[in-house]
């Protein structure tokens, strides 16, 4: 009697993982160890460590061979697809019960600064202009982040895309990881958020429109937004020198404004963009990048 076999695609070896699958994989399991952690706190971390277990089985499905168009597609764009629902978990798993350092980088910027400028900026020199500036051009990190990988695959330059992808993920990763070991909440949590005609316009309405439903609590410090901002400029830059070059404006003023005056710290905001540049823009860092 015949024994059924199973699918070529079951039994075949799979595609080799890359450095961004492999970071992704340690990413998830070291949440789960943290999530494991603060059952007891925050009882709704056991999603977290559900919803992690079926992504590490994501990781390796889109990884068989044999696959369609969708799969193949998938397997290039996964990671960048998971970062949102990765960036709400950090909600579920930081709040009340678990520490934040606020008071330590408040303490940081008093010393550097003489005070909380993320405070006393927009109330000290109130300004229509900068404030649907700045404001706008924090709405355009939405767009910067996703920029090279979206142009690249378009042009269907793949090694690009998926150097692009690496240095995007792997900047966000590393954040989720401090927010998670050293949560701050932020001033957007820890002081009076910004009134008056400061905040009426546009601009500003529509960035605290999508903060008031999609801000991860403890994800102040350092700032996600001005790394990935930074990020995704020089994954440009590597691929393409003249559009690269345009996203240099935007990707400064998101260094140098004090996040939509009073979202995040001004040293949360520099501390990350040095750290981009030190680390991905290394040549070593963009070879390793490459052949993910």
């Amino acid at each position: 009697m015949a024994v059924d076999q199973a699918p070529r695609s079951l039994t075949r070896p799979g595609i080799p993982l890359g450095l961004i699958d492999r970071l992704m994989l340690g990413y998830l399991g070291v949440v789960i160890v943290i999530a494991a952690t603060r059952l007891d706190q925050r009882p709704w971390a056991a999603w977290v460590i559900g919803a992690n277990l079926l992504l590490i089985a994501l990781v390796y499905l889109v990884h068989r061979q044999g696959l369609g168009r969708f799969g193949r597609i998938l397997r290039e764009i996964y990671p960048i697809v998971l970062l949102p629902a990765l960036y709400g978990s950090l909600d579920l798993l930081n709040g009340p019960g678990v520490r934040t350092w606020d008071a330590v980088v408040q303490g940081w910027e008093a010393a550097i600064f003489g005070g909380q400028i993320s405070r006393t900026w927009w109330q000290d020199s109130p300004s229509t202009f900068w404030s649907v500036t700045l404001h706008a051009v924090y709405f355009a990190y939405y767009f910067i982040v996703p920029f090279p990988i979206v142009v690249f695959l378009w042009r269907g330059e793949i090694g690009r895309a998926r150097t692009a992808a690496a240095i995007v993920v792997a900047t966000f990763l590393a954040h989720y990881l401090c927010f998670l070991l050293l949560p701050v909440a932020g001033p957007y949590y820890e002081f009076p958020r910004p009134t008056g005609e400061f905040v009426d316009n546009w601009a500003a309405r529509l960035v605290y429109a999508i903060l008031s439903g999609g801000s991860s609590y403890g994800a102040a410090f350092p700032s996600s937004h001005v790394a990935a901002t930074f990020a995704a400029s020089i994954a440009t830059w590597l691929g393409d020198r003249r559009l690269g070059v345009l996203l240099l404006v935007p990707t400064l003023l998101m260094t140098g404004c004090v996040e939509s005056g009073g979202r995040t710290r001004f040293t949360a905001r520099l501390v990350p963009a040095v750290m981009v540049i030190l680390v991905v823009a290394t040549p070593r860092s963009v070879a390793v990048a490459v052949r993910v």
